[in-house]
């Protein structure tokens, strides 16, 4: 079971690290060729670096005693979390009124390209790993951090798709729409990190939406 539990810690560790250098790249070359979809998609890999201590807390505490509900920490990081996400679609949705009314474009998407697709894959292999270890451990814990892994798999759809088809077509309403895509999932990010931080369920979604689905 320890080593279970190690191999979780370590995930939880490489995914911070992983967002950590994602959102480096991203908001450089987002603010460097002007695409507001990527330079989201940065801000984005920073706050999930906040979600991703919680969760390393969380599996650090696992290795000493059963969970079943966040400590003060956890709930500390899931607000915190949920106002930088809100922040983020002000800012996203700011900006996208601003790049419409001054016909911004951006210089290239190349970069957004290749880090959505390295993100996919990335994302998606973390995914797994996590949904396998929580499995063994029967964790819901873990598990639940696996399913919220799909959100940032989600999200580099959408920065892959809105810098591809800019690429293709060269039109500035791409990156823009692909910025409201980001916006949509970081406002379901910050309601939902709000939500867990009250309440004591360790899934990925609200107690209501749990007892919905």
């Amino acid at each position: 079971m320890n080593k279970l539990l190690n191999t979780a810690f370590y995930l939880s560790i490489i995914t911070i690290v992983y967002n950590v250098a994602e959102g480096t790249i991203s908001v450089f070359f987002g603010l460097e060729d002007e695409t507001l979809a990527l330079l989201g998609f940065g801000v984005d890999s920073f706050v999930e670096v906040i979600s991703g201590l919680g969760i390393a807390h969380m599996v650090r505490r696992m290795k000493s005693s059963e969970v079943s509900s966040r400590d003060s920490f956890e709930r500390t990081a899931l607000k915190i979390t949920g106002t930088a996400f809100y922040l983020l679609v002000a800012g996203l949705l700011a900006g996208s009124v601003i790049n419409i009314l001054q016909a911004t474009k951006p210089d290239t998407t190349i970069v957004g390209i290749i880090v959505s697709s390295i993100s996919i894959l990335t994302m998606y292999a973390l995914m797994k790993a996590k949904l396998n270890v929580g499995t063994k451990l029967k964790s819901d814990a873990i598990i639940a951090d696996a399913n919220c892994t799909k959100t940032c798999f989600y999200l580099s759809l959408i920065l892959l798709t809105s810098s591809g088809l800019h690429e293709i077509f060269q039109l500035a309403y791409f990156d823009i729409l692909g910025s409201l895509g980001i916006a949509y999932y970081a406002f379901k990010e910050g309601r939902e990190a709000f939500q867990k931080s009250k309440s004591d369920n360790l899934s990925c979604c609200s107690d209501d939406e749990c007892q919905n689905s």
